[in-house]
């Protein structure tokens, strides 16, 4: 977790744990020192949650920032573990240059766009649902109405053999052929909705094929990954089998950009893509993560061999020399960094995807074009 803290801020942010009761009565090196005891869980869980109250304390305090829901809700993805970019965002931006609350507002505008596609997820969920109801009651409906008219038209039949009827039989005979003909035709309408029905689901399926599928690469997407990440996460542990986790970053990406075009770096990002893409198998999967990340889940692989076979990946990508196709210009050595964290060996799967995004940061300053390992907790 990366904290912004000062002098400054301590005591405001001490009188903030206080008002929630986060500090212990008899101090924090006594509540450090329970939390290591096997009955100290909760002591460590409430360390935990006082980290995290002063990290997004000091943050605000130290960039001058307002205590809205909007900064709150940014500053508790980026300390938490939730985001590992945006924590990655703001860790550049703080060596940079000032946070200042208009570049955290662009952060936002990006959140609420995951939002409207989470609620997106949701209506495609309850149309669904909606859909699976309506075919069964179309059904339902349809095979009434045919039974109905089958036995419709045997009266009918048998009606209209009676040679001796009066007008009361022959007008009811006349009744019946005309629901008769209605029964036909609502089944016809029947059987329409039903095409149609089906035809929907279909449209349904392909949009949230198209939903899990990064459109310029082909890869998963990160909905995709986290999804599959939930199954291989229960689907290991319950097989007793290593699991392991990596995140890659493109190196240098934004200068790719600038010296030859968007067009140019969506290339890259493809080339890249592709050579992940090679040593994904049953055991292996890759995804993009958003931007120029990539992120990686190797099953039956512990750390230390995830780490060797990316770093087969990464040396055949630096071996080759990409050429702009527009301006026969070469791009150079395109090289990307790479971080491996073991999932069972910190707690759970978002806690490992932290560690790896933290071992990335860490080949990053160690000079790029390589793959760091996470250290156990």
């Amino acid at each position: 977790m990366t904290t912004f803290a000062s002098s400054s801020s301590r005591e405001p942010v001490g009188r903030l744990l206080g008002w929630l009761g986060l500090r212990h009565s008899r101090g924090d090196e006594a509540l450090q020192a329970d939390a290591t005891e096997p009955g100290g869980v909760r002591d460590l869980a409430r360390l935990a949650r006082r980290d995290l109250i002063e990290a997004i304390g000091s943050f605000l305090l130290d960039n001058d920032l307002d205590v809205t829901p909007a900064n709150l809700l940014v500053a508790h993805n980026a300390f938490s573990g939730a985001n590992p970019r945006l924590a990655r965002q703001i860790t550049a931006r703080t060596g940079t240059g000032e946070v200042t609350q208009a570049w955290l507002d662009e952060l936002t505008e990006e959140a609420s766009d995951t939002s409207a596609q989470a609620e997106l997820e949701k209506l495609m969920a309850r149309l669904e649902t909606n859909l699976d109801a309506f075919q069964v009651q179309s059904k339902a409906a349809s095979k009434s109405a045919q039974d109905y008219g089958s036995e419709l038209e045997q009266h009918v039949t048998d009606l209209e053999q009676l040679q001796k009827t009066g007008q009361i039989v022959s007008s009811l005979a006349d009744l019946a052929k005309t629901m008769l003909e209605r029964t036909r035709k609502a089944e016809d309408e029947m059987r329409k909705s039903e095409e149609e029905a089906k035809s929907l689901r279909r449209s349904l399926e392909r949009a949230k094929r198209d939903a899990e599928v990064d459109y310029l690469t082909g890869l998963p997407n990160r909905r995709a990954f986290e999804d599959l990440l939930e199954r291989e996460y229960r689907d290991a542990q319950a097989a007793m089998e290593p699991l392991s986790i990596a995140f890659c970053d493109i190196d240098n990406f934004k200068a790719i950009n600038d010296a030859h075009g968007h067009d140019s770096g969506d290339r890259v990002l493809k080339a890249i893509a592709d050579t992940l893409a090679q040593i994904s198998d049953d055991h292996c999967h890759v995804a993009r993560h958003g931007g120029e990340e990539f992120v990686m889940l190797f099953r039956g692989r512990n750390p230390a061999a995830a780490a060797e076979r990316l770093d087969q990946a990464r040396e055949h990508l630096a071996s080759r020399r990409l050429i702009n196709r527009k301006t026969d210009e070469p791009f150079g050595q395109i090289t990307f960094s790479g971080g491996v964290a073991d999932v069972f060996g910190h707690g759970d799967a978002r806690a490992a995807l932290k560690a790896a995004d933290e071992a990335l940061f860490t080949a990053k300053q160690n000079g790029r074009n390589r793959v760091e390992i996470a250290a156990s907790p």
